[in-house]
């Protein structure tokens, strides 16, 4: 088995190190990273090579030898970068404490979270400096895609980059700086836009997720059985957007506790979902752990079980999912704030989308001065600079998969916005 690991770590390098076809926009001299804020337009032509730079970042488990050996490592590739060869060491071992599934109330303390998720980046500073080196090159032109194989739960989009001041590169969350998307088994090849109405379920605690889509053409169920059954429907109209507002469970050790919707990791990977194979539509599960994986070989097969990386291997485009818990009001009003953000401009990938929403919640966070200590000077816990540093977590929670050049165009309503355009009526 660890032969056969070997060859697949092999295989995926090899592919990662590939240059995309094509040729690219030549960055212009001088271009750098200004305040990542009201990000514009960048279309998306799936089967052409992007004209922006598309990074590479590649994480696998460490082959351990002895206990006490780093739990992963890191590899990654850009086009006018020196590679950044295979690295791990000190400071790779698995960082419980650094999951994002723990940015919930009543978890671990906001501040105490994000300081932990800021010792950890320190640690990863070879490949922090790496990524400064590539907007360096490539300013607001860079993209960066990041295939982890590791199950950790890294929350990559919060990994913290230094300010760069002679280059006047600004530091902050990677998902804030750089568009960033993540990916399962190969690197993407092409873009998707997926273009056509809304297919959704709405747990009757989140009815209220209709209101997202009012205007858009959208095919609404209450019923799960029914909304999975339309998913191999083939002769519904196309689908841009699954959206499902429910319920999710997870537990690292057993997969039948896997669950979305009530139903388990197992009936949704039964499931053809031909609609989504048709359309590539993209996913958004607006649900408890939605993009968290379970290593499981209790079938005999060893590998990565989620909810992701099913809609992935069915056909979708991408998917928006959660690395944590969703049921509180925040996580609630930031979903909302993402789904108009990503559905605004359907010329606006989605990873840029995402970066441009980050940006101004880290703008916010950032205007509040330093991260807070737990308690003031009269004793009592902070409660609104808390929530300040939690509202920063919950924008950094929501992942991408998918290409960072991935569009999506939904019909029935006018595109309102300085970048507006309508979109196809139906």
């Amino acid at each position: 088995m660890a032969e056969d690991r070997l060859r697949l770590i092999r295989g995926m390098v090899a592919a990662a190190a590939q240059v995309l076809p094509g040729q690219r926009t030549p960055v212009p001299d001088g271009v750098r990273t200004a305040q990542p804020q009201g990000l514009g337009p960048a279309p998306a032509h799936p089967g052409r090579a992007p004209d922006t730079t598309y990074a590479r970042v590649l994480v696998v488990r460490h082959r351990k030898k002895a206990p006490e050996d780093p739990d992963f490592g890191v590899q990654a590739w850009c086009d006018g970068v020196d590679a950044l060869p295979y690295t791990t060491g000190k400071g790779f071992l698995r960082p419980v404490d650094i999951s994002l599934g723990h940015a919930r109330r009543g978890g671990t303390p906001p501040s105490e979270l994000f300081k932990s998720i800021a010792r950890w980046s320190g640690y990863q500073h070879r490949l922090t400096g790496w990524i400064n080196r590539c907007r360096q090159v490539h300013g607001e032109a860079l993209q960066i895609v990041v295939l982890d194989e590791t199950g950790f739960d890294l929350p990559w989009e919060a990994l913290h980059l230094p300010a760069v001041a002679e280059a006047e590169l600004p530091g902050g969350p990677l998902g804030a700086l750089v568009d960033l998307a993540r990916w399962l088994d190969d690197f993407p090849a092409t873009a998707a836009e997926p273009n056509g109405a809304v297919l959704g379920f709405f747990h009757s605690d989140m009815a209220c997720d209709e209101e997202f889509f009012q205007g858009y053409e959208h095919q609404p169920h209450s019923g799960i059985e029914t909304f999975l059954n339309s998913l191999d429907d083939l002769s519904t109209k196309p689908v841009g957007l699954v959206y499902m507002g429910c319920h999710g469970t997870f537990d690292p050790g057993i997969i039948h506790n896997l669950t979305l919707a009530g139903e388990t990791w197992a009936d949704y990977d039964r499931l053809g979902m031909n609609v989504l194979r048709r359309d590539a539509s993209l996913v958004c599960l607006n649900a408890c752990h939605s993009g968290r994986f379970i290593d499981y070989n209790g079938d005999g097969m060893q590998g990565l079980r989620g909810f992701t990386q099913v809609f992935l291997e069915k056909g979708a485009g991408g998917c928006i999912v959660s690395a944590g818990e969703v049921g509180d009001a925040e996580a609630r009003v930031m979903i909302r704030r993402i789904v108009d953000t990503v559905t605004e401009d359907p010329e606006r990938p989605v990873a840029r989308a995402l970066r441009s929403f980050r940006a101004g919640v880290h703008a916010a966070f950032a205007a509040g001065g330093d991260v807070p200590m737990m308690v003031r000077d009269d004793g009592t816990f902070d409660v609104a600079r808390q929530r300040n540093v939690l509202r920063l977590l919950y924008s950094l929670m929501f992942q991408y998969y998918g290409h960072p050049l991935s569009t999506v165009r939904l019909t029935g309503r006018y595109q309102g916005g300085s970048a507006g355009a309508e979109a196809d009526a139906s």
